[in-house]
């Protein structure tokens, strides 16, 4: 990257004079640059570009390492990626340029105002809002940017990441990261992952933002995931999705809560989808458990590269069944792995709906199944495998003595692991993350109750591992 682009640009005048000696007498003599030009009527103190040709912003001349993580973003090149699509119109002018979509300005400014080039691309200042008065004084002002989405009129992403063509707003108002449950702000334990102020605590992040006061609960935003100024991994988000490091995947992150029985807590898993995708550190092993065999399922495999968010975060266009006009484009950000669907295939952003009502293109895509109705047959299996297998452990638990159950006791029994091991059946998608894992805890744990019990599982029931990859 050139260093004009990212260096403040004071201009420096160095006279030197030589004397018949060959003394050197030196002098600095500095002058400071205009670092933009007089506004254009109705700019409403938004600033631009300094240097719309180097991507410099009047900002960046200052904040050089956001400036220089910005350059590299979309949101850089928004108005030439306009130019350049083929569909350019004056109504998208405002999301690909400054104007008052995405900060808490209203009204006819920046790009929309005054029509002038210093304006183009998505700046600084399209989230921060007018950068006049910080400059003028900016020990006084400080034009933080707001962490939410831009839902209900407000300022945030959502002013512009939204409609038909990136639903990525309306797409995330139905999914949980966006709908908090209120234990979030009643257990500090929690709001590591389940409360946008608690995640950036727990990873390490000090950016402020205008709305962190006067608010309960802010949920899982798009800051938080992403990070606005420019990152080195795909779609600007904060850590990669491709590793099957637990603290280092982005989904895994907060995904890999209580994967395996706790001695000090009766409770069953709580959010086991990282390592069980990955094969680690998920459910309770039995004695002498060694099953290896396709410990990390396909999904977890290079079969599928992008992980989690190989299943849940996936694009797929829906076209007018009549007409085969465009009708919508999904993002994914609904985070369903086989979203309900309507008559049209549009996600409704339901939680609950029958299979027949779920799309599986997401499973489709991957590679690892032939058709959508090869995968939804693959799940009924599962599915019917696992509650078989999961009611036969709960019947026998019954038999168990009390005394089996205890927490801080330091000890795991048989009892609590393999009651750990059917609560992983209550999350469906154990499913889809790992099923030949889970079988083998399962069947595992019925083996392993009958030998240290003396319980006999019920007649007719299978306990080899019949799940493997050619079941698709």
């Amino acid at each position: 990257m050139p260093a004009s682009r990212s260096l403040p640009r004071l201009f420096a005048l160095i006279l030197v004079g030589l004397a018949a000696t060959a003394c050197v007498d030196e002098k600095i003599v500095y002058r400071d640059r205009e670092l933009f030009e007089d506004l254009p009527p109705g700019a409403a103190d938004f600033v631009g570009y300094t240097d719309e040709a180097e991507k410099l912003t009047v900002c960046g001349n200052c904040h050089v390492g956001q400036q220089s993580k910005w350059e590299t973003t979309a949101h850089a090149d928004a108005w030439k990626s306009l130019e350049e699509s083929g569909f350019a119109a004056a109504t998208c002018e405002g999301c690909h340029a400054i104007s008052d979509k995405g900060n808490e300005t209203t009204g006819v400014v920046g790009y929309d105002a005054t029509k002038d080039e210093r304006y183009h691309d998505v700046q600084c200042e399209s989230c921060h809002g007018p950068g006049l008065e910080h400059l003028q004084d900016p020990a006084v002002t400080q034009p933080y940017a707001a962490l939410g989405v831009g839902e209900d009129g407000l300022a945030g992403c959502g002013e512009c990441h939204a409609g038909a063509h990136h639903p990525f707003a309306e797409e995330w108002a139905s999914s949980r990261h966006a709908n908090i449950e209120n234990h979030a702000q009643e257990n500090t334990a929690c709001v590591s992952c389940h409360e946008a102020r608690g995640i950036f605590a727990a990873w390490g992040i000090n950016n402020e933002y205008s709305d962190k006061a006067g608010h309960d609960v802010i949920p899982i935003t798009c800051a938080v995931c992403h990070d606005p100024h420019g990152s080195p991994n795909s779609a600007q988000l904060r850590f990669p999705i491709n590793v099957t490091n637990v603290d280092q995947n982005l989904c895994m992150k907060c995904h890999h809560k209580r994967s395996e029985p706790d001695q000090t807590s009766s409770r069953g898993p709580h959010s086991p989808q990282g390592p069980l995708l990955i094969g680690e550190a998920a459910g309770w092993r039995p004695p002498n458990f060694t099953y290896t065999e396709n410990i990390t399922g396909t999904h977890g495999s290079s079969a599928n590269p992008r992980l989690c968010a190989g299943c849940h975060v996936t694009r797929f266009t829906v076209n007018d069944a009549a007409s085969g006009n465009f009708l919508f484009q999904a993002t994914g950000h609904g985070f369903k792995g086989i979203p309900c669907v309507d008559a049209q295939g549009v996600p409704t952003g339901e939680a609950d709906c029958e299979l027949s009502q779920r799309t599986f293109k997401s499973c489709a895509v991957s590679g690892c199944h032939g058709s959508e109705n090869a995968a939804r047959s693959a799940l009924i299996t599962v599915w019917t495998r696992f509650d078989a297998l999961a009611a036969t452990i709960n019947g026998m638990l019954t038999k168990v003595p009390a005394s089996e159950f205890k927490t801080n006791d330091n000890l795991i029994t048989t009892g609590e692991g393999a009651k750990f091991n059917a609560g992983l059946v209550g999350f469906r998608g154990t499913a889809a993350h790992n099923p030949f894992l889970t079988e083998a805890l399962l069947t595992a744990s019925i083996k392993q109750l009958q030998i240290d019990y003396g319980i006999t599982a019920p007649p007719g029931i299978d306990l080899s591992n019949t799940l493997s990859p050619t079941t698709k």
